[in-house]
């Protein structure tokens, strides 16, 4: 993208669960230039969430499906009836352990035409402490199985993330849970699409606790759901394949 072209249209979604004492942060802390929505995903919340993000000016939809996933399934169903509908989807969380300032330079690459898909790769430069063991463990065994089983290598599967529009349309995305951003990646990467990893700085969370780090049996949870939604894919794939379904080059996607 030259200096003279046009702005691209980007939106972002934030999947939220009793993030109160974040809000306020985060709002100070997006850079509101760069979207056209924020649209926040109270993933029913018992406490004061979805009030204050109304009062920093966010879009706040209500999903009472409990999952990452389905809250942010409920944000690409409101932005399928948009019109014009966004050049960009942007993905941030709410606990602002990434900086949501990093977008900026993670939706580079995709309006020069590098990418249609940009990861936040928190493994370089995490505060310490700010990634348990389980996590880093956890993100290197789900990376490379995705790299075994495609080909295609990510250092994280990091939250904090970029996506063409067009692109998170194709991916067909249905997971409702925490194997949501592993789907994202792994159908990338079967399909053979370019997608990169930048480096962004990642910090512990600024208020609250985690939803999986913050306990041991959140962490078992989520890592199963991962590896299990690596293995059902790619036994999707490999079936498809065995039973002689022809799969789709990234040029057949349109079609």
């Amino acid at each position: 993208m030259t200096p003279k072209d046009p702005k691209p249209v980007i939106d972002l979604i934030i999947p939220a669960y009793n993030e109160q004492q974040n809000i306020v942060a985060l709002a100070t802390a997006i850079p509101k230039d760069l979207f056209r929505h924020i649209i926040l995903i109270d993933n029913n919340s018992t406490d004061n969430t979805p009030d204050l993000a109304r009062q920093q000016g966010f879009m706040v939809l209500h999903e009472c499906q409990r999952g990452y996933g389905a809250a942010c399934l409920k944000g690409i169903s409101w932005l399928k009836l948009q019109s014009p509908p966004p050049e960009m989807v942007a993905f941030c969380d709410a606990d602002l352990s990434d900086d949501p300032a990093q977008l900026a330079k993670l939706a580079k690459p995709i309006a020069r035409g590098e990418a249609v898909m940009v990861i936040g790769s928190r493994s370089k430069l995490a505060q310490p402490g700010s990634l348990t063991f389980t996590q880093r463990f956890g993100n290197k065994l789900a990376c490379g199985l995705i790299w075994a089983t495609t080909g295609k290598r990510f250092t994280d599967l990091g939250p904090l993330r970029i996506i063409d529009w067009p692109t998170l349309l194709k991916l067909d995305m249905k997971d409702t849970t925490w194997g949501w951003t592993v789907e994202m990646q792994y159908k990338a990467a079967s399909h053979r699409l370019q997608c990169i990893d930048i480096d962004v700085p990642y910090r512990r969370r600024h208020a609250g606790k985690s939803k999986i780090s913050g306990s041991i049996k959140g962490s078992i949870k989520a890592g199963y759901k991962i590896l299990m939604t690596i293995f059902c894919l790619w036994t999707h794939d490999r079936w498809g394949c065995l039973c002689g379904k022809k799969k789709k080059r990234p040029d057949d996607m349109d079609d």
